[in-house]
């Protein structure tokens, strides 16, 4: 690699030749503080904090954007730069709701941090604010513009990252709002809500709809069974919350947690993710020998079911039929366990805790409610779920341990690894190739659709069968991933898309951390480690292999795909209006 000399505040370094200045600086752990950037994501020196003096330059420099080469003499602290600084983040601030103790992003908020570390002590340039209503329509997610700094952020992740583009910057100068087309709410635009924008937004624009309260109140009411079930990326990332490294397992700390909060029982969701391979196991299999709809495409992320209704109608009837595990879940908890305990299904409640803000939309779709209830009663976020924790002074790190309830508490390692992209696919292909083949296999790791690559491959052979599949996580990745298909360039059996790049254990609703962190550490490889090393802790790792799913065949279902199953685990999609009249 080709490296260059140069000079930052009176340091003399070698660097790569193609850095930028802010990339030079914290190789060499000279802070910069930034706002709108985002590596790879939002590079583009919109909000002018990561300003530095350079030598020749008639004027300051955006660090972010600004090349490195041979020679150059930076100043990163000088008195023009520290005085620019203060003067941009004062003029942002002059225009900001500083509601900061009743803000979502209280203390974690990068424009909080800014004014402590630039010693903010008063702003010189109050004046008229700006005005605008709060976008509350959305299930899922919450846009109050009047937080919003234009850093960009999220209109680079909407469009660029997930392809989506259903938000950007309208109006010029003192006038300009991050909104929808024609200011639409995000409920009336084809918006999927992953929640990738709040996920990056660095002050409380944007943030999920709080149904902590919903929650509360079942939980005093005397009359509901409130049981509360988990995705396997929620005990993979819930630990950040309370100070723990990120990737910390913490499934013991969560259910202990869970349980003093109140609940009746605490299921795991990977026991229905075990379902969900039994059911779409089976419906691939079908499709395979009789000559079904191929390439069979996953249906576990809501935000890739939404985005396929809305831009992709032409393979909805390549989506597997199946529900979401944990919608699943639901229906199982509202018949099978309610008959088996003797409770009123109108009376059993069931709150999900997901690392995904469109499991909130999902849960109100009118086709999830199988057994005359809706299926979910609530979705809480990661985040809902550490509020609630903490609004209840319960200490998260010294807890016993504890384990999932049962009957329906066992799950295998197919069903944790759902929470990492190809996951779905791995668990899938174990339970199918054994199925095809008609015996049990040792090697049952598909390293092939593991890892961060956008799209990821793989061939495998079973049963006289040469399975295609293809697995694309971010909804970016999906669409190149479809226009191949339709263009005729690519031709697959099987396909896993989750709308979140890197997976559920990225999703809208995981702990959001500062850009300085999201920049340099990737959140992705660093919690799927930790549903790996939960995977492997397992002593059963095949989904037909769990002796709980045997049980509820045996006992309630018969077999995968049965009438039954259809009923109460399976569902339908149709096509939806991008920008419908009403």
């Amino acid at each position: 690699m080709e490296m260059v000399n140069i000079t930052i505040d009176d340091r003399k370094l070698q660097v790569p030749k193609n850095y930028t200045v802010l990339e030079a600086a914290r190789y060499a752990n000279i802070a910069i503080p930034t706002l709108c950037f985002l590596k790879d994501i939002n590079e583009i020196g919109a909000c002018r904090m990561c300003v530095v003096e350079v030598q020749g330059a008639r004027s300051l420099q955006a660090a972010c954007v600004f090349p490195v080469s041979e020679g150059l003499v930076i100043s990163t602290k000088s008195p023009a730069v520290r005085e620019a600084r203060k003067v941009t983040l004062e003029l942002i601030l002059s225009n900001h709701d500083r509601k900061c103790l009743t803000c979502v992003r209280s203390r974690s908020c990068e424009l909080q941090k800014l004014a402590e570390d630039l010693n903010i002590k008063d702003i010189r340039f109050e004046g008229e604010a700006s005005k605008h209503p709060i976008d509350n329509f959305s299930p899922s997610i919450v846009r109050d513009p009047n937080k919003c700094v234009l850093c960009r952020r999220c209109v680079s992740m909407c469009k660029n990252v997930q392809g989506v583009g259903v938000i950007d910057t309208n109006e010029r100068g003192f006038n300009t709002i991050v909104s929808s087309a024609f200011n639409k709410s995000l409920n009336s635009v084809p918006c999927t809500m992953c929640g990738q924008c709040i996920a990056v937004c660095p002050v409380g624009a944007l943030k999920e709809k709080d149904d902590t309260d919903k929650v509360w109140e079942a939980l005093s009411n005397k009359d509901l069974h409130v049981v509360v079930q988990t995705a396997p990326a929620v005990r993979v990332a819930l630990g950040e919350e309370f100070g723990m490294p990120i990737g910390s397992r913490v499934t013991s700390n969560m259910i202990a947690s869970l349980r003093r909060l109140g609940f009746k029982k605490v299921f795991d969701t990977d026991t229905a993710a075990d379902l969900t391979i039994m059911e779409e196991g089976t419906e691939l299999i079908d499709r395979l020998k009789n000559g079904g709809k191929l390439p069979l495409i996953t249906s576990c992320s809501p935000g890739w079911i939404k985005f396929c209704e809305h831009n992709y109608p032409e393979f909805i009837d390549n989506l597997s039929s199946c529900k979401s595990p944990h919608e699943m879940f639901g229906a199982v908890l509202k018949s099978y366990y309610a008959e088996k305990e003797g409770i009123d299904p109108a009376k059993v409640f069931v709150v999900s805790i997901m690392p995904c803000t469109a499991k909130k939309y999902e849960a109100k779709r009118p086709e999830l409610s199988s057994t005359g209830y809706p299926d979910v009663d609530v979705v809480l976020t990661t985040r809902e779920l550490a509020k609630m924790i903490k609004e209840a002074a319960i200490d998260f790190t010294e807890l016993p341990e504890r384990h999932f309830d049962d009957p329906m508490g066992e799950a295998t390692g197919a069903g944790v690894i759902f929470g990492a992209t190809g996951g779905v696919m791995e668990a899938a292909l174990r339970t199918v190739v054994e199925i095809l083949e008609g015996k049990s296999f040792d090697k049952i790791e598909y390293n092939a659709v593991r890892g961060i690559d956008g799209i990821k491959e793989a061939v495998v052979e079973a049963g006289g069968y040469k399975i295609k599949a293809a697995v694309a996580h971010g909804l970016g990745n999906a669409r190149k991933l479809l226009d191949r298909i339709k263009a005729g360039e690519a031709q697959y059996d099987f396909i896993e898309i989750m709308a979140c790049p890197g997976g559920c254990v990225n999703g809208g609703g995981q702990p959001i951390q500062p850009s300085y962190v999201r920049s340099w550490v990737d959140l992705r490889s660093e919690r799927a480690k930790a549903i790996y090393e939960e995977e492997r802790d397992l002593p059963i790792r095949k989904s037909h292999e769990n002796p709980r799913i045997q049980m509820l065949y045996k006992e309630y279902f018969g077999e995968p795909g049965s009438h039954k199953a259809h009923e109460l685990l399976h569902t339908h999609y149709e096509q939806k209006e991008k920008y419908p009249e009403k």
